[in-house]
């Protein structure tokens, strides 16, 4: 059941209606109701995958929760004990939370790893082998937003491990955090300290709300149906035939795909933050004007955001302050310097991050390289901060909205082209395609009509051009202001209702919904 079904629509209606008609105490249980009822319509075996997720989430937190308890009541009780044998006793304890944290991992992450990493398995292995020796694939079952709710959960039970969160002992509570359905479609991936404070809180309707949280499900569908369903016609027809569609069609493919997938996560995004506030529900921000980033670095703090903190707080500080990663640290200062040696931690712990951010993106070899790229880019740039330096302190350019905006239009080129490992989904390919932008000179094809010849026609390209306009128009006035919904709500009624109703209708009417309207999958889906 897609966001952009008409079933889903009349499902979130029905969500709406009975959650500010029935009693304020139903309001979270009608959540999870509706919740596994959305998973049971995508797939009835689903459920299985995310019931042993939340049960053994919910057992687990309980025993470290135990622990903790049992441990603290111990010390308080033993005062006797010398410092050494309180030490001792601690690190025990650690050592037994630390088991149950294992078999936690071990059940959830190999769920995921098993369901949708299997068959990448198999294919490499088979690449080695020939004829009859080769493994059959197996027919496997990958549940809809397996890699977001298995994400969430874990970082719940570690947080509950390192003492930063109270155990959840309301089974049914924990369950509606881990299948909350707006988030399972794509993200973003919550925090259960900040979620918990408004997800099973009674909320009273308000106008005010309930209509913010609606323009912003109409903004989403706007970028979803508008924009991006409209240009993911052209870059399916751009990618699908590399020997025509060379040089110079290659960087229009780059731009459209970076616009389209822009409108479309986004998009997906909106919704779904903006489903949760018509219901009083505080959803994490996961995009911040990733496209007005200066560096990679910048845009990775923008863009999908509550993927990197995880990435961040659960990959790259475990791994970099961990014991065996403290002594390759001591060697390499030893052995290979000071300069080497310091920078050894950080360059593996960014490689297992953007490795694990990349396969995280798909089990293919070209989100892995896409993953590795990002990584390549960044410690490049890190390294040449120095140099960096020296420029601005000679040309004295930094500041300057010349120099801004080229380090903006710098920042969208490359992360654009790095993409196309998404698009050609070949990493060979992808290579001689970005090449053949620099190779082959014909730039003519931009003004000549070719672009008409990609399934858009002129109307297309006005709307498209017209949807650009607007949500550049919307950004620049988010980096003014905290929201533009604020600033048309303080406004006359009439302009705020009326940006609401002019959205909705140009949503109607220029949606690329096409013959027998199938609106394409959130791109995001996948994972």
């Amino acid at each position: 059941m897609l966001f952009t079904s008409i079933e889903f629509i009349a499902f979130l209606a029905l969500v709406f209606l009975l959650y500010y008609v029935l009693p304020k105490k139903c309001q979270w249980p009608l959540l999870l109701i509706f919740s596994y009822a959305f998973y049971w319509i995508a797939d009835p075996r689903y459920i299985i995958f995310i019931l042993v997720t939340t049960v053994s989430a919910y057992l687990i937190t309980l025993k470290l929760a135990a622990i903790n308890t049992a441990s603290s009541e111990y010390i308080s009780a033993h005062k006797e004990l010398a410092k050494e044998e309180k030490k001792a006793y601690k690190a025990a304890m650690k050592a037994k939370k630390w088991r149950w944290l294992l078999l936690c991992l071990f059940i959830n992450i190999g769920i995921l790893a098993v369901t949708k990493y299997t068959n990448f398995v198999i294919g490499n292995i088979n690449s080695f082998l020939d004829g009859e020796s080769k493994i059959k694939a197996v027919d496997m079952i990958i549940p809809m937003g397996i890699s977001f709710y298995t994400f969430q959960t874990v970082g719940y039970v570690i947080d509950v491990y390192r003492g930063k969160q109270e155990v959840q002992r309301n089974p049914f509570k924990l369950a509606l955090f881990v299948s909350f359905f707006p988030q399972l479609v794509q993200g973003p991936i919550s925090r259960y300290g900040e979620m918990s404070k408004t997800l099973f809180s009674e909320h009273r309707f308000s106008g005010k709300v309930f209509s913010f949280g609606m323009m912003r499900i109409l903004w989403g569908y706007f970028k979803k149906v508008v924009i991006a369903d409209r240009l993911i016609t052209a870059v399916t027809v751009l990618v699908g035939d590399t020997k025509l569609y060379t040089g110079s069609y290659v960087f229009v493919a780059m731009l459209f795909y970076a616009f389209e997938l822009y409108c479309d996560f986004t998009g997906g995004i909106d919704i779904t933050i903006g489903i949760g506030e018509a219901m009083g529900i505080r959803l994490p921000e996961n995009f911040n004007l990733p496209y007005f980033s200066k560096n990679i670095k910048e845009y990775w703090n923008r863009w999908h955001i509550t993927m990197g903190t995880w990435f961040t707080d659960y990959i790259f500080y475990p791994i970099s302050v961990c014991g065996p990663m403290l002594k390759i640290s001591k060697w390499s200062r030893k052995h290979l310097g000071e300069f080497i040696g310091k920078r050894v931690p950080v360059y593996l712990s960014s490689f297992a991050v953007w490795f694990t951010t990349g396969i995280w993106h798909g089990a293919a070899w070209n989100f892995i390289v896409w993953g590795l790229m990002n990584f390549v880019v960044i410690m490049i740039s890190q390294e040449l901060e120095p140099l960096y330096a020296r420029f601005h302190e000679k040309f004295k350019v930094r500041g300057r909205v010349p120099y801004e905006v080229f380090q903006v239009i710098r920042t969208v080129l490359l992360m654009s082209a790095i993409r196309m490992f998404d698009c050609y989904r070949n990493v060979p390919l992808t290579f001689k395609m970005v090449g053949t932008m620099f190779t082959e000179f014909n730039p003519q094809i931009i003004f000549d009509g070719s672009l008409l010849k990609l399934g858009l026609g002129a109307a297309d390209y006005i709307v498209l051009a017209a949807g650009f306009i607007i949500v550049l128009g919307v950004s620049l006035v988010k980096l003014k202001l905290v929201s533009v919904r604020e600033a048309l709500y303080e406004r006359p009624a009439i302009l705020y209702f009326g940006a609401m109703a002019l959205l909705l209708v140009a949503t109607l009417l220029f949606g690329a919904y096409g013959v027998g309207y199938d609106s394409s999958q959130f791109i995001y889906n996948q994972f």
